[in-house]
């Protein structure tokens, strides 16, 4: 994805996209020639927010490509990705005054993504040359991170299983120098990982728990947690077709960790660096565990099965609890939770959940910023209550509460597996863009993490 950036003095001629509003469309125009004025006319273009022409010149080939923004710059900030794959072949630079150039460039790569690992890839090649102003390398570090997301998610469970995702994850410690190790099958039991071993057992592909580490020792610790639930069928409590035909991508959380891991590590940001990830397959067959089951955890607290189709918190719950014990500065989870997110707040707008106050005010910030969306949501622990067992220490899903607040009583779930760690977030994302927009392809989706990014670059690229 990132080669449909390259620099200005890599190619030897490349053709102009200008930026035009309803004011300056005749003055370009003008300066373009009467052929292109009348083209322009013959086509009805007005230059309409997002809207563009291709100009032809006298020889009839592209001599320029027309784009409308409103006055104060695009209507959106990835706006211009809407000619990613409607451009013919070619290299391309935008013009000497296009507003917001660096965000337009990520906007156009980003739209460029295609996933053809099954069918035969386009031939068709369309490069945006960029100027020496741009952070090319940047730029590039956060488009291999969201390129490696995307095609996690995209790819089917038959193709990525529990050892898959875990190998995803060494060969990209391995790229950038870091290590780790696997816990695989009944070692999760003697490691003391009980409800990732009970989430994965019935699969034929045996659960494993990927535990990886990068940078020096004595940097600041961050430490990441991704859901890798690679398909879920929701064990006995099953899902029904219509709500399983998307569920290669419960691995989402997981695939966003390692899209955010994989960006930390090519800026070489000062910080020791953790990703832990439980790779599990929620699978049916006669040892699946059940409804009313009280599962073991490594925290220590005993937890109540209220439905077999609330996996992800418990593989979850085991691999937050690894981490809290090394009290990292910065504890992020991400993982496909909960259909209630969605219901609240739709596909593209992923709630958060802290009680660091600072930390989400960070976040809110940066989100906006590079035009990544999410939002906070309460961690409201009056909803603590509906948790309550009878029989255990806590059940994982709200039995109580009329089944009222789903993501937040799953965040609550998960906050009692943290307690050490000096600042914890925890995100509820959908990993899917349902319906393409410009910088967002339809398919997996990495949400979140380029803001997050920012974040730690800005928070510890000095070392703090």
């Amino acid at each position: 994805m990132r080669n449909t950036l390259v620099r200005q003095s890599d190619v030897q001629t490349s053709i102009p996209v200008m930026a035009v509003t309803g004011g300056s469309l005749q003055e370009v125009l003008t300066g373009l020639g009467e052929p292109a004025n009348e083209w322009c006319k013959a086509n009805n273009f007005s230059a309409k927010p997002s809207s563009f022409q291709l100009v032809p010149g006298l020889s009839g080939q592209l001599a320029a490509v027309l784009f409308g923004v409103e006055e104060n710059g695009p209507a959106h900030a990835f706006a211009l990705g809407s000619l990613a794959k409607a451009l013919p072949a070619g290299d391309y630079h935008l013009a000497e005054g296009f507003p917001q150039p660096e965000e337009a460039a990520l906007g156009f790569a980003l739209s460029g993504y295609k996933f053809d690992r099954y069918r035969k890839a386009s031939e068709k090649t369309v490069r945006l040359a960029v100027s020496d102003s741009i952070d090319l390398g940047r730029i590039g570090a956060i488009l291999d991170g969201v390129q490696l997301a995307r095609d996690l998610i995209n790819t089917p469970a038959n193709d990525l299983g529990p050892e898959e995702l875990a190998q995803a994850i060494d060969t990209l410690f391995a790229a950038h120098g870091g290590a780790g190790r696997c816990i695989v099958g009944e070692d999760l039991l003697t490691e003391e990982f009980p409800m990732v071993h009970a989430v994965g057992r019935a699969s034929s592909r045996q659960p494993r728990l990927a535990d990886y580490t990068w940078g020096k020792d004595d940097a600041p610790k961050v430490t990441l947690v991704g859901k890798g639930v690679i398909f879920d069928t929701g064990g006995l409590n099953i899902k029904p077709g219509g709500s399983m035909s998307l569920m290669k991508k419960d691995m989402g959380g997981a695939a966003n960790v390692l899209g955010l891991a994989s960006m930390i590590m090519a800026a070489e940001l000062p910080l020791r660096l953790r990703v832990i990830v439980p790779c599990v397959e929620n699978a049916i067959a006669g040892d699946a565990f059940r409804p009313g089951d009280v599962l073991p955890s490594r925290k220590g607290l005993t937890v109540e099965i209220g439905n077999t189709d609330a996996e992800g918190r418990l593989v979850l719950a085991d691999a937050l609890a690894l981490a809290d014990e090394e009290k990292p500065d910065l504890l992020i989870d991400m993982a496909t939770l909960t259909g209630a997110a969605r219901v609240a707040l739709g596909p593209d707008l992923p709630p958060f959940y802290t009680d660091d106050d600072a930390l989400a005010e960070d976040i809110a910030v940066m989100s906006e910023a590079a035009t990544d969306p999410l939002w906070r949501m309460p961690l409201w622990q009056p909803y603590m209550k509906y948790l309550d067992s009878k029989v255990a220490d806590i059940n994982h899903i709200n039995t109580s509460g009329t089944g009222f607040a789903g993501s937040i009583t799953a965040a609550l779930f998960l906050s009692r597996f943290v307690e050490k760690t000096q600042s914890w977030v925890h995100f509820d994302i959908f990993g899917w863009t349902p319906a393409e927009k410009p910088g967002k392809p339809m398919g997996g989706e990495a949400q979140g993490i380029r803001a997050l990014f920012d974040l730690i670059s800005e928070r510890y690229s000095d070392g703090k």
